[in-house]
């Protein structure tokens, strides 16, 4: 069995690692922190969970964590990048689900996340974790820096495009939208019930944090330099996120169906819906699939893409365990089996 530990087990990533993981069959956790709930019973604060752990939550010891084959890290920024140092120096293989290694330039980083990066010499050496572009350096990684949940859809709806010269690089546009649980499990006004139900709403406009992931990692597809309007949304739901994405043609195609299919042909966890039939999040609810459809309206030079997801599991959880499948020669959908929920 593969020893797992997971720094910060309380939030939503947290709690969703332990739900995935619970009936992973060749993974155990055995340490999990949480310096505000240290020696409660993990099922005591999620009652979900019973039967299935016999483990409190433990402050953050170095050395029991050195001792796992894995640590996940689901925490907030600037926590993964004081820790994993030493970590890996003691051999242990890192899952980082925040944004400390997602972003390859230390001063770019900084200016968007305010603050001095604590290990920047570690930024080159981590693998991005979207396995349908990095499969094989992720197989090969020690620190795995697993993809925002907006940088995961927005990417899996343009590589294809990118990738194949199609489109303008500097002309494309995502219109994203997130159930409230990607703004994490903390008291804030703005996602009381009675603030977010019956609306929704822009945010972040002039410039999110995950801009700066999404170009990064669309540039490497496009082997120049790419540029993206994005702007997020918040939708009165829980679970999910919904990318429209558009994009001009600069050179003729004949069919972006069957390019879509053909791309992702042999992706385990990206469905490409049939033509006209247009994704919802309520289909990939509490599942690690992603879901896409492409159009050309109007046969113009529009591109627009739709995009579907869970934020906690393919944007999140269940991304670092296929992560993790990868790095340790298991099958890649191993504790991943979970259908989409309806309704």
């Amino acid at each position: 069995m593969v020893k797992v530990g997971i720094v910060g087990g309380t939030g939503y990533t947290g709690v969703e690692l332990l739900r995935l993981l619970a009936l992973h069959e060749q993974a155990e956790v055995v340490f999990i922190t949480s310096r505000a709930e240290c020696g409660r019973r993990v099922d005591d604060l999620f009652p979900n969970l019973r039967g299935h752990y016999d483990l409190a939550f433990s402050n953050p010891d170095v050395k029991k964590l050195a001792a796992c084959d894995i640590v996940f890290f689901a925490t907030p920024h600037n926590v993964a990048m004081n820790l994993v140092p030493e970590l890996l120096a003691a051999g242990t293989r890192v899952i980082d689900l925040s944004a400390d290694y997602r972003i390859r330039d230390a001063q770019l980083w900084s200016q968007w996340y305010g603050e001095p990066h604590a290990s920047p010499e570690l930024l080159s050496t981590a693998v991005y974790g979207l396995p349908e572009v990095n499969r094989e350096k992720i197989a090969q990684a020690q620190l795995i820096a697993c993809p925002g949940c907006y940088p995961t859809s927005v990417q899996l709806g343009f590589i294809p495009l990118l990738a194949k010269g199609l489109v303008d690089p500097l002309q494309l546009i995502a219109s994203s939208a997130s159930g409230v649980s990607g703004a994490g499990r903390q008291a804030k006004i703005d996602n009381l019930l009675s603030e977010a139900s019956d609306s929704y709403k822009a945010y972040a406009v002039a410039g999110h944090r995950h801009l700066p992931e999404i170009e990064q990692g669309l540039s490497d597809i496009a082997g120049t330099d790419v540029a993206v309007t994005f702007v997020p949304h918040l939708l009165p739901i829980i679970r999910g996120i919904h990318s429209t994405l558009y994009a001009q043609l600069c050179q003729p195609v004949e069919d972006l169906q069957d390019l879509f299919e053909s791309w992702y042909a042999d992706e385990p966890f990206v469905d490409v819906l049939p033509a006209g039939v247009f994704p919802q999040t309520r289909t990939v609810k509490g599942s690690n699939r992603c879901q896409i459809s492409v159009a050309r309206p109007q046969n113009r030079d529009t591109v627009v893409v739709m995009v579907v997801e869970d934020n906690l599991v393919k944007g999140a959880s269940g991304q670092a365990i296929q992560n993790m499948n990868i790095m340790l020669g298991l099958p890649e959908a191993m504790g991943l089996a979970n259908l989409g929920l309806a309704p």
